[in-house]
């Protein structure tokens, strides 16, 4: 019967083999069987071999139908699991969380997922590994969707959870971090607000003494108009100042993933800003040493930029007959430290960590009455880090303040 040819819509099939699947469940060989002898004996008994033909492709094509739908789900099952191995493959080393869940349990969690909520979740039901009012809501939801959930694991982050749903009851969860960009549009928020109120100050000081010269101009003190048009002027110097550091920080921010490649000589440039930044006055009280010829790779105008802040803010608010003393080390082969030191107040450790933020300031009265803008520390770690460099800011009360920068040399591995 194998080599019997027949057509059937059209196509030629050479054998009854030929319709056997590749794969199909060794219980139905029986069936099989008993067709093909159903049949011989059907031909035997005289019935017209087309109509033999014809009943025994029908009872074939039954007995496949019937077996093939038998093997779907084992067939899904293996699929599932192969697919299930290779999305886990896929998603385990990305940066976004990712959970897989099958009827709400978790099927699959890629490390940054286990990091985020805990190796355990495996098996879990989602909804007790989330813990979140906003998350459960989403979860039970009919459709998928997206939730912007706070504090999930910790009190002040932000995470969006988008949840897509696939056939076979199979969910996907994807966390995506908002917390960065909610700080940094807070931090935005923050700058604008200090920036203006610190352009605000001198501003209405300008106003206010040019408004009293313009009603009194002519019966006005000499003595008190010079003393308002210096008021105006020292106020106009300190919004100067304020605007060109505002600027400086600006640049600096923009150029900060530009690596600078020109080769300068630290020693030199040390040596010359430091004199620079104290003045005339305060040419002696600088105690500079150099232990060794320095070179890095930077931009020199903004390492001229640090040295100045740095040697401006010890004399400023060191000790008025004390020297500042600027030293340049090696760090190993590769590194070289700069460190400012003046020999004043000191500054209590609880403001330390917060020197280098815009604006920031122990002493406002002070800071404002030196000509201080808020922002030179701030400068400061911003070129640092351009170079990629390290600060370090040491001060011990009565004793005063010493700030270290390490830089890496020129031609030199980080």
């Amino acid at each position: 019967m194998a080599g019997v040819h027949f057509a059937t819509g059209g196509r030629s099939i050479t054998s009854l083999s030929a319709l056997l699947p590749m794969r199909f469940n060794s219980s139905l060989l029986p069936a099989l069987a008993l067709a093909f002898v159903a049949a011989f004996l059907m031909a035997v008994g005289g019935i017209q071999l087309t109509i033999v033909l014809a009943v025994l492709l029908v009872w074939i094509g039954s007995i496949l139908l019937i077996g093939t739908t038998a093997l779907e789900p084992a067939a899904g099952n293996k699929l599932s699991e192969f697919s299930a191995d290779r999305m886990s493959g896929l998603v385990e080393h990305s940066e976004t969380p990712v959970v897989v869940t099958r009827r709400q349990r978790i099927l699959i969690a890629n490390s940054s997922a286990r990091k985020l909520l805990g190796g355990h979740i495996i098996d879990q039901d989602v909804r007790i590994a989330l813990r979140h009012p906003k998350a459960v809501q989403l979860i039970e939801s009919e459709d998928g969707g997206s939730a912007l959930i706070r504090g999930l694991v910790r009190r002040q982050d932000i995470w969006q959870i988008n949840r897509k749903l696939l056939d076979g009851g199979l969910g996907v969860f994807e966390f995506i971090n908002r917390t960065a960009e909610a700080d940094i549009s807070r931090a935005h928020t923050d700058f604008v607000a200090n920036a203006s109120h610190e352009l605000r100050t001198p501003l209405a000081s300008i106003i206010g003494y040019v408004e009293t010269l313009q009603e009194d101009v002519e019966d006005l003190d000499p003595k008190m108009a010079a003393s308002f048009l210096n008021t105006i002027e020292t106020e106009a110097k300190r919004l100067q100042s304020l605007v060109s550091d505002l600027m400086s920080l600006s640049r600096v921010e923009a150029e900060k993933h530009d690596q600078p490649s020109d080769i300068v000589d630290l020693s030199k440039l040390t040596e010359r800003a430091a004199l620079d930044a104290a003045g005339p006055r305060n040419k002696d009280r600088v105690d500079f040493e150099s232990h060794g010829d320095f070179k890095v790779s930077g931009d020199q105008q903004q390492l001229e930029q640090l040295i100045r802040n740095l040697v401006d803010n010890a004399f400023n608010y060191g000790a008025a007959d004390k020297p500042v003393t600027v030293r340049l080390q090696p760090q190993g082969e590769k590194r070289v430290r700069l460190s400012v030191k003046d020999r004043g107040e000191g500054i209590p450790p609880e403001h330390i960590p917060h020197l280098t933020r815009r604006f920031y300031r122990t002493d406002p009265g002070r800071s404002r009455a030196s000509g201080g803008t808020g922002l030179g520390l701030a400068i400061v770690k911003h070129i640092v880090e351009r170079h990629g460099g390290r600060m370090m800011i040491d001060s011990k009360l009565g004793q005063g303040t010493q700030v270290k920068v390490t830089l890496p040399l020129a031609c030199s591995k980080k």
